[in-house]
């Protein structure tokens, strides 16, 4: 059987009841449209590896991130009221996160050019990493099943994920609070 990711195997035969005991355990979304095979982080599971460019047109990458804590938090939209309240209260807070040890880092689907206008109108004085083709939302499991006025959808999920120095996740925030968000974090 060939692995699909780390715990994750396709058997074509019984499909069906393979997946929502594989989802039952979380290993990966079953949706609507079909079956995403990527793995939801838990507490324990090391950072996926990623890179990707942020507003200003630098590369990071998730080997750049070890050796300091990291908070990555994943919104929908740049501009929009609930990711522009989140961000103010990271910005709002960011001398905390920083005496504290931590990177912040944001990602979305949003492009490089909507980073940056969103970063620069808001004065945002850490990364925001565009992923246009998702593979890092989805890395992360935040990509998912949304429901907006009885209308199902996919899209991305508003989740913090909160790493120590070695790129070991000790925390996710699954109801983000985007007016003190900060605060979630730090307790």
């Amino acid at each position: 059987i060939p692995p699909l990711g780390e715990g994750i195997y396709f058997r074509p035969l019984g499909l069906h009841k393979r997946c929502f005991a594989l989802a039952k355990r979380k290993k990966f979304y079953v949706t609507l449209s079909g079956i995403n095979f990527f793995a939801m982080l838990e507490k324990g599971n090391p950072m996926p590896d990623f890179s990707a460019q942020d507003q200003n047109g630098n590369i990071i990458s998730s080997r750049d991130l070890i050796g300091k804590k990291t908070v990555v938090y994943f919104y929908p939209k740049a501009n929009t009221p609930g990711c522009t309240a989140e961000a103010c209260s990271l910005r709002d807070n960011y001398e905390k996160f920083l005496a504290l040890g931590y990177n912040v880092i944001g990602i979305s689907k949003d492009s490089v050019k909507a980073q940056k206008n969103f970063s620069d109108k808001y004065t945002l004085p850490f990364p925001l990493l565009s992923d246009t083709d998702a593979l890092i939302i989805k890395a992360f499991g935040a990509w998912g099943e949304k429901k907006l006025y009885g209308k199902v959808y996919e899209g991305i999920l508003r989740k913090t994920f909160i790493f120590d120095e070695k790129g070991i996740l000790v925390d996710v925030i699954d109801k983000v609070n985007t007016k003190n968000h900060a605060e979630q974090i730090l307790g």
